[in-house]
This record gives structure tokens, C-alpha cells and sequence, in this order.
């Protein structure tokens, strides 16, 4: 049976690092939702192009079409064996959609790791990243910084900093996250899937946690 995890955290906690981390070491695909909107729009697919309708409107993308996205995502061959989730579902009625949809590959939401952190703890970290004009690339000041300052190690291009990772925006996105998230927080913890990781250590620790509590 493919093994399906739904990755947790609120902006700046190191989600996508854990996540890329996670999948290396599992072997799972790492499928993010914000990747899979960025590349469905890049490349003007059929998902791609009707999600773009919605938001040329001003509107929220139905769960139907992400729920399409994520289905043709995991038909390539790399999810073969299950696949890390990041940043979909948000919601209950999201997560019971998902759950019908993976019945298609023979699987289900096995565990549900939440990685957490005091919100001035997010807010340091986040209003010290650095992204890369290129291809979204994050740094980070304090524990991910770029062999050359101001450019991507990856990409070369240039780095610069989102005017919503700037301090002033950063408490209002972690709140309001972690309001849209419990709802789903207490869906997952209810069915005894839920993992709870303390996100304020270092990366290496987190990882450590993750996978001991993964093993269980």
C-alpha cells in the first residue's frame, strides 16, 4: 500500500526544508501545491488555465481543480511508492476529498506530522529569508545563507526579499494561518494521525524527531 504523509507548520517553521529532507531520506515524492499551481501555470495546462480564470477574478481556486492537479501529480512514476504533501489539504472538507481521491492509488493519509514554533521564533526566521527571483530558491541569514551574498547558489539569479516576509506582514500571515489551520489540526488529531514536532530546534534535531516519530 503507497504510504501518504501530509506535512503541517505555519510560515517560517522550515516546512519545505523538512519536507525535501523527509523525501530524500524516504524515498517519497515530495509533492507541494504551490509548486504543482506554479507549474500548471508556467506551462498554461488545461488546470492551469482554468485556475487562472478563477484568479484573474479575484476568486478562490475551487478544491475540485487542486484535487485534479494533485491526482495527475501522483500518476507520475516517483509516487509510486506514496508521496510527502505539502501545503495541501487546508481544510476538513479538503482532507476528506483527498482521502477519497488516494483510494484511487491504493493508499491513505498514513501520518500527519505538525511541525510547530512560538510565533516570535517564526517571525525572526521569516523576516530573515531571502528568495530567489528565478525560481523561489529560500535563504535564510541565519542558517541558510548563500555561498555569495545576494545570489542564488543554485540558479545564479538574484535573491530579494518578499514584502510579505518583511516584519510587519509576518505576524498577520502566522495568525492567520494557524486560525485556518486548526480546524484541520484537530480533523487529523481526532483520527490519531497527528504528530506534533517542535520546529524551534535546530534543522538536524527537527529531522531527528521527524523520523523517530515517523518509525512508530
Amino acid at each position: 500500500m503507497a504510504i501518504f504523509i501530509v506535512l503541517l507548520g505555519p510560515p517560517g517553521v522550515g516546512k519545505g526544508t523538512q519536507a525535501n529532507i523527509l523525501a530524500e531520506t524516504t524515498k517519497l515524492a515530495h509533492v507541494s501545491s504551490g509548486d504543482l499551481f506554479r507549474e500548471n501555470l508556467k506551462n498554461l495546462t488545461d488546470l492551469g488555465k482554468l485556475a487562472k480564470s478563477y484568479m484573474d477574478k479575484g476568486e478562490l481556486v475551487p478544491d475540485g481543480v487542486t484535487i485534479s492537479m494533485i491526482r495527475d501529480r501522483l500518476r507520475r512514476p516517483d509516487c509510486g511508492l506514496g508521496a510527502i504533501l505539502d501545503g495541501f489539504p487546508r481544510t476538513p472538507t479538503q482532507a476528506d476529498a483527498l482521502e477519497k481521491m488516494l483510494t484511487e492509488f491504493n493508499g491513505h493519509v498514513d501520518k500527519v506530522p505538525y511541525i510547530t514554533a512560538d510565533v516570535p521564533v517564526l517571525v525572526e526566521r521569516i523576516s530573515e529569508r531571502w528568495t530567489c527571483r528565478a525560481q523561489g530558491h529560500i535563504y535564510n541569514r541565519t542558517f541558510s545563507v548563500p555561498k555569495q551574498a545576494g545570489v542564488c547558489d543554485i540558479d545564479g539569479s538574484e535573491l530579494y526579499q518578499r514584502e510579505d516576509d518583511k516584519a510587519e506582514m509576518v505576524t498577520k500571515r502566522i495568525r492567520v494561518y494557524l486560525e485556518q489551520t486548526m480546524p484541520l489540526v484537530e480533523y487529523y488529531r481526532k483520527r490519531g494521525k497527528l504528530i506534533e514536532v517542535n520546529g524551534a530546534q535546530a534543522v538536524e534535531q527537527v529531522t531527528k524527531d521527524l523520523l523517530a516519530a515517523l518509525k512508530k
